[in-house]
């Protein structure tokens, strides 16, 4: 049960790390602390960093380095490319996965 939830979680990395771009450049660590906050689980530099290469080798993000408190840092920002992949992933939870979404929000109310 534990394996399934944690696969779950886990799924939503990408999406998050899309949406959260969208919002703002990041750098990774900025994006481990988000998924934290909003997913009450800590997402661990080996599970977001491989997204963030990943994503940005198929050009759905940029990294650029910056200097942030006396040292550089990769900053994350969403191109073009992503911002299409983020409209395709909301379309999709919105028109397919919002009832199930609804069911697992409301069960047991």
């Amino acid at each position: 049960m534990v394996q399934i939830y944690q696969s779950f979680l886990r799924s939503l990395h990408g999406p998050i790390i899309l949406w959260l771009l969208s919002l703002s450049p990041r750098h990774g660590y900025g994006i481990m602390q988000e998924i934290k906050r909003l997913t009450g689980r800590g997402a661990g530099s080996n599970t977001i960093y491989p997204y963030l290469h990943r994503l940005e080798k198929e050009g759905f993000i940029v990294g650029e380095w910056v200097e942030m408190r006396g040292r550089r840092v990769k900053r994350y920002s969403l191109t073009k490319r992503g911002e299409a992949l983020l409209v395709r992933i909301r379309e999709l939870f919105g028109r397919q996965i919002r009832e199930l979404i609804t069911y697992l929000l409301h069960e047991g109310c």
